[in-house]
């Protein structure tokens, strides 16, 4: 089991070439090396790495995330492709380092320069980094043996498709059928309307990916955040600040609506999209009843919204930050591509729903309690009850702690302690680590049957294709 939830950044980093061979060397290649593997040593030792991209063995002071795997044939030729693609690789390990160093106190010292100066030295062995340059899957081969996968699966398909069958139930209700544990309250984006026009098609990188400007990425994620309207039944449907308790375990304080955001992209026929991702927290799931497996400590939801070249969206998807109970809503610009007749599972689009023009939002109806996506809507935009506002993702990888210093809302494993689930007791020969777990970007595995995860950046080809021009709606 222990080999099967392996990764890249479990490995020991320094022990491969060419890093190894500098650690020996007595000059300022040797002092940068040195100096890496000191400060990862320090950051072990305290159990502050950051999970959400693995460091590359051979290349310590280089990470790579999925997309950055998908992309590297794409830099096998020297020139302007390649130095955008060894540049992603080493913001992020810049992004994990800068969380890294502040939770275990540490001054960065020479890690920019050094990074640079290992990046040139290491230019000839660029082969040996395009092809370690991978993530492995958030699956355990070895749980699934031992766990007897090819029989346990056919129970745990039947499970999720009780789910499917219950969510689609829900989502054939009239809006006004829907049963209210409390009162519907919306949450809207807090920012004065209109906000400025995006010119697209944005620009792009070397890599082929959009690359818009920071003020145009703000404005993307202003003009297509959600409008929340919740049942709040009780403080635990109130979105809010993802902090940490004395113990350093996050809580969610609901007096400050936020959704943390980032921007990412897909790989989709014709080109990479943009997708902006938006993430709400609550701070419980509360029990139905003494033997929910599904109650606990913190609870989310995670909406995407992937656009196309000229900034309509294409399809919108969400999920619960475990990675659980994935649901597509495509938009008119897109058909389902047929699926394989396979155990595994599919594509589960509940709804469908049209692209909003510019003066409206998307609307989603979350359930008290539950926190589970009851409704879809377009509207026309109007001021919500209460405004949230945004955030970067990645600010809860250094939160302050109840004394002093900073941590991590997320372990050294991509999982949030304090919030595992009773299903992990029963889900665990899925290979999935933990089930029903809040967990760090990156580590989203999104079906217990079959292998999936939320930022392949494949994962849309797979199952939509773009509806042919003919028949394509014009850009609102």
């Amino acid at each position: 089991m222990l080999a099967g939830c392996a990764t890249v950044d479990t490995a020991d980093p320094y022990a491969a070439e060419p890093i190894a061979r500098h650690l020996e060397r007595d000059d300022d290649v040797g002092y940068c090396a040195r100096l890496f593997a000191d400060i990862d040593r320090r950051v072990d030792a305290l159990a502050v790495r950051d999970a959400e991209a693995p460091r590359i063995a051979g290349f310590p002071y280089l990470r790579v995330d999925r997309l950055g795997a998908e992309l590297a044939p794409g830099a096998a030729a020297d020139g302007p492709p390649r130095k955008a693609w060894l540049a992603r690789l080493a913001a992020l390990d810049d992004a994990g380092r800068t969380a890294e160093l502040a939770n275990a106190a540490l001054p960065p010292d020479d890690l920019a320069r050094c990074r640079v100066l290992l990046g040139a030295v290491d230019a000839p062995s660029f082969a040996a980094l395009q092809s370690r340059a991978r993530v492995p899957d958030a699956y355990s081969t070895g749980a699934r043996a031992i766990g007897l996968y090819p029989v346990t699966q056919l129970l745990v398909a039947a499970g999720e498709a009780r789910w499917q069958d219950d969510m689609r139930a829900a989502f054939a209700l009239p809006v006004e059928s829907l049963p209210l544990r409390g009162r519907l309250t919306r949450y809207g984006v807090r920012t004065a309307w209109p906000v400025p026009e995006v010119t697209f098609p944005v620009p792009v990188d070397a890599l082929g990916l959009p690359a818009p400007s920071r003020l145009d990425r703000t404005v993307l994620l202003v003009r297509h955040a959600p409008l929340l309207e919740i049942d709040v039944g009780a403080e635990y449907d109130r979105p809010g600040e993802l902090g940490l308790d004395g113990a350093d375990l996050p809580v969610v304080d609901p007096a400050q609506p936020i959704a943390y955001t980032r921007v990412t992209h897909a790989l989709f026929e014709d080109g990479a999209r943009l997708q902006l991702v938006y993430t709400f927290w609550f701070s419980e799931r509360p029990a139905r009843d003494v033997l929910d497996p599904l109650s606990g400590r913190i609870d989310g939801l995670v909406w995407r919204v992937t656009l196309d070249k000229d900034g309509v969206p294409l399809v919108y998807d969400a999920m619960r930050p475990s990675g659980r109970h994935h649901m597509f809503f495509p938009t008119e610009r897109v058909v389902a591509r047929p699926q394989p007749d396979t155990l595994d599972e599919r594509m589960f689009a509940p709804q469908g729903v049209r692209a909003p023009q510019r003066d409206e939002v998307v609307v989603l109806r979350v359930e008290s309690g539950t926190h589970y996506l009851q409704r879809v809507s377009v509207e026309p935009r109007a001021q919500p009850s209460v405004r949230y506002q945004l955030d970067d993702d990645r600010r809860p990888t250094t939160l302050p702690r109840a004394g002093a210093g900073t941590r991590s809302a997320y372990g050294v494993d991509g999982l949030m302690p304090g919030t595992e689930r009773g299903e992990r007791h029963f889900l665990w020969p899925t290979g999935v680590a933990s089930p029903g777990q809040m967990r760090q970007w990156g580590h989203h595995a999104t079906a217990l049957v079959g292998r999936r995860h939320f930022d392949d950046p494949h994962l849309l080809a797979s199952y939509f294709t773009l509806r042919p021009a003919a028949s394509a709606p014009t850009a609102p």
